[in-house]
C-alpha cells in the first residue's frame, strides 16, 4: 500500500509540476477532466448517479462542459465576466434540474435536485478556480498556493500529529487528526508559503523580499485552515453514506475527490484571498 500511494503521489506531482507550468489548453483539459470524475464520484456517493443514463447526472456533466468551455474561450481568445458566467451556468444547472423534477413527476425527487446542484457546485465548479488562479496577474506564482495550503498542510498536519498529537480534533470523523496537528498544518503551510514567495522576490530583480513573502504566508495560512474544512467535508460525506472511497481511480489514495478533498476548498480561497491582495499590485 505504502509504495501504491507514494507511486501515485510522484504521478500526481508530475502531472501538477506540467500542467501548472505550462497552462493553456493543458491546463484547462486537465482540470476538466478531474471535475468531471470528482463530480461522477460524488453523484454516485449522494446515490443520484448510480450510471451514467441518470437524467440529472447529465444535466450536471452539461454544465459541466458549458462552464469549462467558457473558461477555455476566456483564456484563449476574449475576456468574460467571470461572476456573470458563473451565475449564469450555476442557474442554467437548477432550471435544468428543475424541468427534469417538474415532468419526470413523481419519479424525481427534490433530493435529486438538491443533491445534483450540491455536487455540481462542490466538485466542479470549485475546483475550476485552479484555472482562474493561474490566469490571474501573477497567477503562474500563485496558483501554487492552492495546493501549499492544502497538501502542503496535510503533510505538515500529519508529520507534527505523530510527533506530538495529544488532542483529538474531530474523534468522529477522522479519528487520527489532533489539534497540535492542526496548527503544525497551519503554520507549516503558512511558512512554506513565506519561503516561496520570499524566494519569488528576490529573484525578480528591484523587489524586496518581502514583497511576496508576507502576503503568501498570509493566503497559505489562512488556505491551510479551509483546506481542513474541506478534508473533514469529505470525510463526513463518506461517513453518512457510509462508504470507505469516493474512487478506485489512484492506487493507494481512492478517487479524485479522495485526494482533492482539500484542494476543492482551498482553489476558491486562494484566488479570492489573492484577488483582494494582489487587487493593486504592480
Amino acid at each position: 500500500m505504502f509504495w501504491k500511494r507514494l507511486g501515485s503521489g510522484v504521478v500526481l506531482i508530475i502531472i501538477a509540476l506540467v500542467t501548472l507550468i505550462l497552462g493553456g489548453p493543458l491546463l484547462d483539459v486537465t482540470v476538466f477532466l478531474i471535475s468531471l470524475v470528482g463530480y461522477t464520484e460524488l453523484m454516485k456517493a449522494l446515490g443520484v448517479a448510480e450510471n451514467k443514463k441518470n437524467a440529472m447526472y447529465l444535466v450536471g456533466v452539461t454544465g459541466i462542459c458549458a462552464w469549462y468551455v467558457l473558461i477555455f474561450l476566456g483564456n484563449q481568445f476574449y475576456e468574460i465576466d467571470t461572476f456573470f458566467t458563473a451565475l449564469l451556468v450555476i442557474l442554467l444547472v437548477f432550471f435544468g434540474c428543475m424541468f427534469l423534477y417538474v415532468f419526470q413527476y413523481p419519479k424525481r425527487k427534490a433530493w435529486e435536485v438538491e443533491a445534483s446542484l450540491f455536487s455540481f457546485l462542490y466538485a466542479p465548479f470549485m475546483l475550476s478556480f485552479i484555472d482562474l488562479t493561474r490566469n490571474l496577474q501573477h497567477g503562474k506564482e500563485i496558483v501554487w498556493l492552492i495546493f501549499i495550503s492544502s497538501w502542503g498542510c496535510d503533510t505538515c498536519a500529519y508529520c507534527v500529529g505523530m510527533l506530538c498529537g495529544k488532542h483529538k480534533m474531530t474523534p468522529l470523523l477522522s479519528p487520527k487528526k489532533t489539534i497540535e496537528g492542526a496548527f503544525g498544518g497551519i503554520v507549516g503551510a503558512g511558512l512554506i508559503g513565506f519561503i516561496y514567495g520570499a524566494v519569488l522576490s528576490i529573484n525578480d530583480a528591484g523587489m524586496a523580499w518581502y514583497s511576496f513573502g508576507v502576503p503568501f504566508a498570509v493566503i497559505g495560512a489562512i488556505g491551510a485552515m479551509i483546506s481542513m474544512v474541506g478534508d473533514l467535508a469529505a470525510s463526513a460525506i463518506k461517513r453518512e453514506h457510509e462508504i470507505k472511497d469516493y474512487g478506485t481511480l489512484i492506487p493507494g489514495h481512492g478517487g479524485i475527490m479522495d485526494r482533492f478533498d482539500s484542494v476543492i476548498f482551498t482553489a476558491p480561497a486562494v484566488y479570492f484571498l489573492a484577488c483582494l491582495v494582489f487587487r493593486n499590485f504592480r
